[in-house]
């Protein structure tokens, strides 16, 4: 037999049990990896969450490759039930590990180096502007790993 968490399509639908949780429109939640569809399966079934969106948010940043300001959509909003019972509001990016840190330098400069450096600094100008933003709504950036999800 095999893990059935572990063995999903790498994208698809979510229908969510309690769609009065989710903010923004409850028939097209879109998942992009089998990590996001478990954190979706969590927001919605967690009575510790008491509401969330996917990509449902759009952070304005300045792309370093063209110097022009694009849209990020974060994936995840959530708004959390903490132990003393007040709430926090979150924005929550799921990553695999490997993309949250510059890559490694390697001997030769291959067409997957560039294409990686290039994604690093997209991302590192998105989650620089996600936490600004955040800051501002005095709410939390957060990015989640293999580790945190797996």
């Amino acid at each position: 037999l095999y893990d059935i968490m572990a063995y999903k399509p790498y994208k698809g639908r979510y229908k969510p049990s309690k769609p009065q949780k989710y903010k923004g429109d409850s028939d097209n939640i879109i998942y992009r990896s089998s990590w996001e569809r478990r954190f979706m399966v969590y927001c919605d079934r967690s009575n510790n969450i008491l509401e969330w969106g996917s990509e449902e948010i759009i952070i304005p940043y300045r792309s370093p490759l063209d110097g022009k300001i694009h849209r990020y959509f974060p994936d995840f909003y959530i708004k959390v039930k903490q132990s003393d019972g007040s709430t926090k509001k979150m924005i929550i990016e799921v990553k695999p590990k490997a993309q949250c840190g510059p890559p490694a330098i390697p001997q030769r400069k291959t067409k997957r180096f560039i294409t990686e450096v290039r994604t690093w600094g997209v991302n590192k100008a998105k989650w620089e502007a996600a936490i600004e933003w955040c800051a501002d709504r005095k709410m939390e950036f957060k990015i989640l790993t293999e580790d945190h999800l797996g």
